[in-house]
């Protein structure tokens, strides 16, 4: 079988997820999977080796702002012509499936040309019935046609007996951290680096806000990584770092909690090594909105609706931690592509969710939450 697996890459969760397939998919002889990427400049890809030689365009992305999703900005950034020119110009000629991580393109070249496609995505899980928050008439016409496909799996933390799967943890690094890491060593700057920090990843806010409102707190020590960082440096109790998936998952592994916008994969994998986390949704994106509305309603995250400091002080002084061990293999999802019955859903969810394990008491509101009518 030969795949064309899209994937959007405005953020890095989708890459993220994608990056465990492909490791996945690179020990098979049974398969071929080309990849393809939109949604961000070329070059401000990272940490992009397991792809091979993947495939680039402009696609469509969103545009942010201090924190917030700038609808006009997004709107005005759209080149119409060129998008629709990239999909009739995709070729899809040598292959049996197209797999998609809400990637346009891919999916409206697949659909135009009859090519059998399947969604697996988080987005995909919002066309079911869900808990969601701020969602709008526009938002659910975004999640249905942004990136349509013949068959659709969710991805999310639990189904709601729906076409729902678990999301895919890799094995991330463990707290036994290799002694020639950063993390363990003194920076650039000779100073000692110990497990006692706060990691924040708030890539939409802007970097002098965050300082300053984190620099307040001068009784605890933040590592922030954030996209328009160019190199390692502390300024006061704050550590700042570049984009690096190495260096990001050796911090995850280390540090004490978690400050984060309400992106779904880095959440699942604080929910996975047990981190307590402190969402902070980015205004405007309806999805984040509802990743920590769920996670709050189940008594697992606290939201911080504006950059605060007060807030942040009293989560560092009140939080707590919830660990859920989802599925490491996707061996047994890819088995389950080859089979070639896509619509056959029931089985490979039963499958998955039955390797998930919830504490006792997220076990019990979940399932009944999922007697309720949403």
């Amino acid at each position: 079988m030969k795949i064309l697996y899209g994937v959007q890459g405005t953020g890095n969760g989708h890459i993220a997820r994608a990056r465990l397939m492909a490791e996945a998919f690179a020990q098979r002889t049974d398969v071929q999977v080309d990849y393809l990427f939109s949604g961000r400049d070329a070059n401000a890809y990272f940490d992009m080796e397991i792809f091979g030689d993947y495939q680039t365009r402009r696609g469509l992305s969103f545009v942010t702002e201090n924190g917030s999703l700038h609808r006009f900005k997004t709107v005005k950034n759209i080149r119409l012509i060129e998008f629709m020119q990239n999909i009739r110009k995709l070729d899809l000629s040598a292959y049996d499936l197209v797999l998609n991580d809400f990637e346009p393109i891919s999916a409206w070249a697949a659909k135009n040309r009859g090519v059998p496609s399947l969604s697996i995505s988080h987005q995909a899980a919002f066309m079911y019935a869900v808990p969601t928050e701020a969602q709008s008439m526009v938002d659910k016409w975004v999640t249905r046609y942004f990136a349509p496909t013949q068959y659709a799996l969710g991805v999310h933390w639990y189904h709601y007996n729906q076409a729902i799967i678990p999301p895919f943890v890799p094995p991330l690094i463990s707290s036994s951290i290799p002694k020639n890491s950063s993390i363990n060593n003194v920076d650039r700057h000779g100073r000692s680096k110990k497990s006692d920090f706060t990691l924040v990843y708030l890539p939409f806010e802007d970097t002098g806000q965050i300082q300053q409102v984190l620099q307040a707190l001068s009784e605890n020590r933040f590592y922030c990584y954030h996209p328009d960082v160019e190199f390692p440096f502390v300024e006061k109790n704050i550590h700042w770092f570049p984009p690096s998936k190495v260096g990001f998952h050796e911090a995850l592994a280390s540090c004490k909690q978690v400050i984060a916008n309400g992106g779904f994969e880095l959440a699942t994998e604080c929910l996975s090594l047990g981190k307590a986390l402190l969402m902070k949704p980015l205004s405007g994106q309806f999805e984040q909105f509802s990743n920590a509305f769920m996670l709050r309603q189940l008594g697992i995250s606290d939201t911080l609706f504006s950059l605060n400091t007060d807030d942040i002080e009293e989560w560092l002084n009140n939080h707590h931690s919830t660990k859920i061990c989802f599925p490491d293999n996707v061996n047994g999802f890819i088995d389950w592509i080859m089979a070639g019955d896509l619509s056959d859903t029931a089985t490979i969810c039963r499958q998955l969710w039955q390797q998930v394990e919830f504490p006792d008491e997220v076990g019990e509101k979940l399932r009944t939450a999922s007697r309720v009518n949403i």
